[in-house]
């Protein structure tokens, strides 16, 4: 242990790894992989150009999920700002808007949406709807008050309020999943050098030839690293509460443990994978693909694991930070207890232990 502490210090790339890496990883997703949809570009088309249609028009600029960029003359020019991508939705507004009203019969606005970015377009089909909706409401209301009838209220009436992320903002779902990530990558990555550093310098004799057993070694081997990994994991989570303002509803010592079990799992697959791999370069791209990759895309990061194929769920178990991603969002956002995160729990005990023992049994003292 003390042999791989001098390594470490002396070894600044990876130093600046471990502390850039985190910094880096936190910035780049915490800004730049958002969900929320906001002030997409709007062209519209007004054939009327009466009052009536103008005040339809305040309720998607008022919106501030919309921005209402132009407003044009013919629908040709309309077409041509979608096939350029100046806007994402086009309104077209019939010329007998206000006719169609007064007289009480359904009106039809027309919205044309680029659809190359699924999500964004049925984002802007939901918002439009709403807005639509809202409007129509008013119009609903304005005519029962010309009639005398303002004070029937609706049958039926939605009172949503939304629970753990109030303000619906994606980086209090994004940013603590990052903190899953840098875990992965950071601890695979790190130890995934340590065996196969003493392949390539030439000192694997003197590792074999002292007294120490496969399992003493694997513990002096990763407990640096695994000190490193918690101090990385205290950085991201002082990001995600005081930079990003993410909310900190749990309890510190499940966070720590759950912390605890997934760094055992993926200290122990990277140490594995160098065992393996007598390769540094080798070895790092190994646990970059072996971690990274099913942690970004099955682990619920990104894609709601309930959407995904059956059979792509059915392997989703067998990814560890399947179970810490779910942990950790619902340790920061919901306040989750132990017992019902047990499940979660027991998983990442049951991965930790059968990684521990492959990698002790991985390593033998030979030299072949």
């Amino acid at each position: 242990m003390r042999k791989e502490i001098i390594q470490i210090s002396r070894d600044l790339p990876s130093l600046l790894i471990t502390v850039a890496m985190p910094l880096l990883l936190m910035l780049a997703f915490g800004y730049g992989v958002r969900f929320d949809i906001q002030h997409v570009p709007v062209y519209v088309y007004d054939r009327e150009g009466s009052q009536q249609s103008q005040d339809f028009l305040k309720h998607f600029q008022a919106s501030e999920y919309f921005n209402v960029v132009k407003t044009v003359d013919n629908y040709s020019v309309l077409i041509q700002a979608l096939d350029a991508g100046d806007c994402r939705l086009a309104i077209v507004i019939p010329a007998d808007f206000s006719g169609q009203l007064k007289t009480g019969g359904p009106v039809s606005i027309q919205a044309l949406i680029d659809a190359t970015d699924n999500n964004t377009a049925n984002v802007s089909i939901s918002y439009s709807e709403a807005v639509v909706q809202n409007y129509n409401r008013e119009i609903q209301f304005e005519w029962l008050r010309r009639h005398g009838q303002a004070d029937l209220q609706p049958p039926l009436t939605v009172d949503t309020r939304t629970w753990f992320n109030e303000d619906l903002e994606s980086t209090a779902n994004i940013v603590p999943g990052v903190i899953a990530i840098i875990m992965a990558v950071i601890g695979s990555f790190l130890t995934s050098l340590t065996i196969a550093r003493e392949w390539e310098r030439g000192t694997m004799e003197q590792l074999v030839s002292t007294p120490v057993t496969p399992m003493e070694l694997m513990v002096g081997k990763l407990v640096p690293y695994f000190v490193i990994g918690l101090l990385d994991t205290a950085l991201c989570a002082g990001m995600a509460i005081w930079w990003f303002d993410v909310p900190f509803r749990g309890q510190w010592s499940v966070f720590l443990l759950s912390c605890t079990l997934f760094l055992i799992v993926v200290l122990s697959l990277g140490y594995c994978v160098s065992v393996v791999a007598k390769s540094q370069l080798a070895a790092s791209q190994i646990a970059l693909i072996a971690t990274f990759l099913p942690a970004f895309l099955l682990s619920g990061f990104i894609y709601p694991i309930d959407q995904m194929p059956a059979v792509i769920q059915l392997i989703t178990h067998l990814i560890p930070a399947r179970y810490f991603m779910t942990i950790i969002r619902d340790v920061f956002l919901k306040g989750t207890s132990v017992p019902l995160l047990l499940d979660d729990l027991l998983a990442l005990t049951i991965f930790a232990l059968l990684l521990t023992i492959l990698a002790t049994r991985a390593f033998h003292k030979k030299l072949t």
